[in-house]
């Protein structure tokens, strides 16, 4: 169950998810003129969008003139478009597997540091891996409570990453679920050492997963001495892959000591982010992949978000 605190977000965040229906329904008559077949309860496909430079630097001082989005390469009218930033669910992944022995004690520091940015309407929740998955502490604001659950992990046992990652997701849909769907941003980011020893669900069951839900992975590969080892470049792909395919980003600091500064950069992009929503001018409901492109009119600028999304199936309501 949510707490008091969570509900009381989700009637703050009611406006807002209104506003963004009403803009959908606006635009129904003008698409209706040229064609377009628009019904009640149609779908919106939501993005968060993070714009960047060339020399990475995030953009924030754009309009929703400045975007266009594409949809299998045809053109989509953007219904709704905000720079205010919504509440953020978070889940926050701990390696605590054996291998992390020596520096999980600066990973915690470096992770409590990233709770401290966390603002009053967002929740973490601090999911602890090893061979096995403890959610240490389930979504809650009360950072005292965070920093404890992450002080309380200890290293030993194997690596069972893909798991990790797969009950993070199942635990960011039940929120989305019991918040009717209105705290809207989601995300996960994990930290592991190495590749995954101990799941039972593969890599391509995980990204099946994350691809079909509304969550951007953050990923930060911690290299192990030995950069060639084979291990850690699949560790690599399954890190680089799992970001790129959900609008996420993935780290490879090299050393420990630079972790702090990465859980830096990733809490200032999910506070500098755009929130662009479209109703699909594809109506089938096919059940099928979807490539999403998110283009911006400014020279040098480049935008990143989720790759597509899977089409809804079955009749329409």
């Amino acid at each position: 169950m949510l707490s008091s605190f969570i509900r009381s977000v989700v009637r703050r965040r009611r406006a807002l998810v209104t506003v963004a229906l009403l803009a959908v329904v606006a635009a129904a008559p003008a698409a209706g003129q040229r064609g377009q077949r628009f019904r009640a309860g149609v779908e919106v496909v939501s993005l968060n969008v993070t714009v960047l430079d060339g020399a990475s630097r995030l953009i924030r001082d754009l309009e929703q003139p400045d975007f266009e989005v594409f949809e299998d390469g045809a053109n989509q009218e953007i219904s709704f478009f905000s720079k205010t930033q919504s509440p953020i669910a978070l889940a926050l992944l701990l390696d605590s597997s054996a291998s992390m022995e020596d520096r999980l004690q600066t990973a915690q520091d470096a992770a409590t540091g990233f709770v401290q940015r966390l603002r009053p309407e967002d929740v973490a929740e601090i999911v602890d891996f090893d061979s096995r998955v403890e959610i240490r502490q389930t979504f809650t604001n009360d950072k005292a409570a965070l920093e404890k659950a992450i002080r309380d992990t200890a290293a030993g046992g194997s690596t069972a990453l893909h798991h990790a990652i797969y009950i993070s997701l199942k635990e960011l849909r039940k929120i989305r679920a019991a918040s009717a769907e209105e705290i809207r941003r989601q995300a996960i980011v994990v930290l592991s050492d190495g590749e995954d020893t101990s799941s039972i669900l593969s890599y391509e069951d995980v990204l099946d997963q994350a691809k079909r839900s509304e969550t951007a992975i953050y990923t930060i590969g911690l290299r192990p001495k030995d950069n060639g080892s084979r291990g850690f470049k699949e560790a690599e792909f399954v890190l680089k892959q799992l970001a790129f395919e959900t609008g996420g980003r993935a780290w490879f600091p090299d050393h420990i000591g630079q972790l702090a500064g990465v859980y830096d950069q990733i809490a200032t992009e999910l506070a500098s982010q755009y929130t662009i929503g479209y109703a699909s001018k594809n109506s089938r409901r096919d059940g099928a992949w979807r490539r999403i492109v998110v283009r911006v009119k400014r020279e040098n600028v480049t935008a990143r978000t989720k790759q597509g999304y899977y089409a809804p199936s079955g009749t329409s309501p």
